[in-house]
């Protein structure tokens, strides 16, 4: 894992891949909890018997927000930032979920620099590009822009 000593070096790295997440699985149970969290207890997430007459994979499948509710994890996995005091949540431009990811998958994050900016006086604005791949997947679960308010 990249570990960057100051703002410099995050804006060094600028385009370039910084890393790629360990692979997490997206159990049944981890689906019932985000859709009891998020009240969307759509029945292709949560009612496995239906889903298996149903659904094309015989399966149900994650909210596409649970895969990208999994981003911050994935990015502070692969990247390392020294003195800082704290990170925030900025936002997110253009988010596309390509292909569902069924109970049972697993998931990792490929994440790039994609651009940096100073926010004076003590921060620095990262967008992160995230690509969610799903274990043996042709496409990937999602494919997001991410920022983040980094301060020293």
């Amino acid at each position: 894992m990249p570990i960057f000593g100051d703002f410099n070096e995050i804006k060094a790295a600028v385009g370039t891949e910084i890393g790629v997440s360990d692979w997490i699985g997206v159990t049944q149970d981890r689906i019932n909890k985000f859709a009891e969290a998020t009240c969307d207890e759509q029945w292709i997430h949560v009612d496995q018997e239906r889903a298996k007459r149903e659904l094309p994979g015989g399966t149900t499948i994650a909210h596409g927000l649970l895969s990208l509710a999994l981003a911050p994890l994935f990015i502070r996995s692969v990247i390392g930032l020294k003195g800082l005091r704290s990170t925030l949540n900025y936002g997110a431009d253009r988010i596309r979920y390509l292909a569902p990811v069924p109970a049972g998958a697993r998931l990792r994050g490929r994440v790039t620099v994609a651009e940096a900016e100073d926010v004076p006086p003590d921060g620095l604005r990262v967008n992160y590009h995230l690509v969610i791949e799903i274990e043996g997947g042709k496409k990937p679960a999602c494919v997001a822009e991410l920022i983040a308010l980094h301060y020293r």
